[in-house]
């Protein structure tokens, strides 16, 4: 798919409004995978742009979420972050949604999802902290994982797998209202995640009913 990405470029003038044409920034995106998105950002007027510190990814934009200056501010119309906030340090985590903030539109919105600490606990607390709980695309997934990050990636080498904080709902709930979203929803999903949807102050609330039952 080709995605106009330069239309999101500080230099570059704000992208057209339209139906047909609005603009998801993917943060922490990861190798391309479309069938991974959500359904919801698969309709065709939809067009996703890849942000990743990961140059190998080959993502439009390669940057951090804590520092996304190459992204004009209020030119997104949404942003998706699949499991990234907890790759941060707990003092970081401000920064990064102070940016998802800057760089959308005053109608736009926000929508993530990241392991729900909570959930997890229950089977820290069986003594199940290497049983696999799911098989993801980087392999077997288990407590210890979600914790911790992905310990067979980090053993590859890749140590920004590594998990520095994590949430509860009432925690995300707390972070994102404290970056002054307009309104926060948080609910539990089916794989011990969490799942968010914050809006800015224009955005139209129709948007909880579009999204309700997102999380697969």
């Amino acid at each position: 798919m080709n995605v106009d990405h330069e239309q999101l470029a500080q230099t570059s003038p704000a992208p057209t409004v339209s139906q047909e044409k609005q603009f998801f920034l993917h943060v922490g995106c990861g190798a391309r995978n479309y069938e991974r998105l959500p359904k919801f950002f698969k309709a065709p007027h939809w067009r996703e742009v890849r942000l990743d510190i990961d140059p190998a990814v080959q993502p439009d934009i390669v940057s951090s979420i804590t520092d996304m200056s190459q992204v004009r501010s209020g030119s997104v119309h949404a942003i998706w972050s699949s499991h990234n906030l907890e790759h941060l340090h707990s003092y970081d985590v401000p920064l990064a949604l102070a940016e998802f903030r800057r760089v959308l539109r005053s109608d736009g919105f926000l929508m993530l999802t990241l392991p729900d600490l909570r959930a997890i606990a229950k089977h820290v607390a069986a003594d199940n902290l290497t049983e696999v709980l799911y098989h993801s695309q980087v392999g077997p997934i288990r407590p210890l994982d979600i914790i911790f990050g992905h310990q067979d990636s980090m053993q590859r080498g890749q140590h920004y797998m590594a998990h520095l904080t994590g949430f509860t709902s009432t925690t995300l709930g707390q972070a994102l209202i404290d970056a002054e979203f307009t309104e926060v929803r948080v609910h539990e999903g089916r794989r011990w995640d969490l799942w968010a949807i914050a809006t800015m102050p224009d955005t139209d609330e129709a948007i909880f009913e579009q999204l309700a039952g997102i999380a697969q």
